[in-house]
């Protein structure tokens, strides 16, 4: 006679448990860690504004811990009509969103507003790898045409938003699936050629605000009050901080409010102030062991869409990671792209967080779970 025993708790909890990848976890929480030390100071004039990067910060590991436990071909088929989704609310954006700040970025659906091209940092790679996937084993020079077409559509609507930043990180995820799919080198070259050639066609129909962010990246000196101030005070805190930082709590720059947007964009600048060359190199450090590990995860992918999706999404965080450091150091214009993890906003950390939850998922198949 066999007895029917209860299986234990811990069997449970351990099969839970068995998605979190550790060096991912332990990337995460170092760099949470720094992200609420840094948001203490530098929110410390904005009543409310910790508290909520903490909510969003614990509603991103929310969104992450659902997404890694969603079986991977439920993903797979919603790709596409999440995409679709995506397309829909962004025509609705251009006919009917709400417009601020000069920007019709924002649908209202009653009850909130959304951000529509956030999904599309997200459905856009999940669609393409969707896309190869089916044609694992028949792929042609036309399957990549294809492809680059589903890139371009939601591009153009969020960049006549305009929304650049976000322009930017969508064309990236499509991309990076294109190029991990396999395109020839030759076809690279000549994409890289094609696009210098064609930077006096885009300067002549961007929008003047975006000529002026070239302009004062070349010269920001030009407009030391105005539209140049936000490079040149970012410049100034992040080397005033030296080797070791002038100090948790103690960075001028921020706290004499030298610093525009500092709770967001140029959330780097108040961290390299208060904790120096050392503290940036460690910053990087994590994002490095984050994106290197999502690449080791996307080799070892156990088929084509979770290779394509996995390698993509560590290198949609690279993306994050070096047009927000590159904008605050002077380097890159400024686009208005926040720091993984580190910024505060919501959509942007919901986001993160779901692409995280899926580099799990995908980690999590790489080794058979026991019953």
């Amino acid at each position: 006679m066999i007895l029917n025993e209860r299986t234990p708790v811990w069997h449970y909890l351990r099969r839970a448990f068995a998605v979190f990848d550790p060096p991912i976890m332990i990337g995460l929480a170092l760099l949470i860690a720094l992200s609420l030390v840094t948001m203490h100071s530098a929110a410390i004039d904005y009543p409310g504004r910790f508290d909520a990067h903490l909510r969003n910060l614990l509603l991103a590991l929310g969104v992450m811990a659902l997404a890694a436990h969603v079986p991977i071909g439920i993903w797979m088929r919603v790709a596409a009509p999440l995409y679709l989704t995506g397309l829909v609310l962004l025509v609705a954006v251009a006919l009917f969103g709400d417009i601020s700040k000069g920007a019709r970025r924002w649908l209202d659906i009653g009850v909130t507003r959304i951000q529509p091209s956030e999904i599309l940092k997200i459905a856009t790679p999940l669609m393409i790898a969707w896309y190869f996937q089916r044609r694992e084993g028949a792929r042609y020079w036309y399957d990549f045409v294809i492809a680059a077409m589903l890139v371009v559509v939601p591009v153009l609507l969020i960049a006549r938003q305009p929304d650049l930043g976000t322009a930017i990180l969508v064309a990236a995820s499509g991309l990076f699936v294109i190029f991990l799919a396999g395109l020839p080198w030759r076809v690279i070259g000549l994409a890289c050629i094609g696009m210098v050639a064609g930077l006096p066609l885009l300067w002549t129909v961007m929008k003047e605000y975006q000529r002026q962010r070239v302009l004062t990246l070349l010269d920001p000196e030009s407009d030391p009050l105005g539209k140049g101030f936000h490079i040149i005070q970012s410049k100034i805190a992040v080397g005033s901080g030296g080797t070791w930082g002038k100090g948790w709590m103690d960075g001028t720059q921020a706290h004499l409010e030298f610093i525009p947007e500092r709770t967001t964009d140029f959330i780097f600048a108040v961290y390299a102030e208060e904790f120096g060359f050392m503290g940036a190199m460690v910053l990087l450090a994590i994002y490095l062991l984050l994106v290197g590990r999502g690449l080791l995860i996307s080799a070892q992918a156990p088929n084509a869409f979770s290779r394509l999706l996995a390698g993509a999404l560590a290198l949609i965080l690279f993306t994050y990671a070096f047009v927000n450091l590159g904008m605050v150091s002077g380097i890159l214009p400024v686009v208005g792209v926040p720091l993984p993890f580190m910024s505060y906003g919501g959509t942007a950390m919901v986001t993160l967080g779901l692409g995280l939850g899926l580099l799990l998922n995908i980690a999590s198949k790489r080794r058979p779970v026991s019953p």
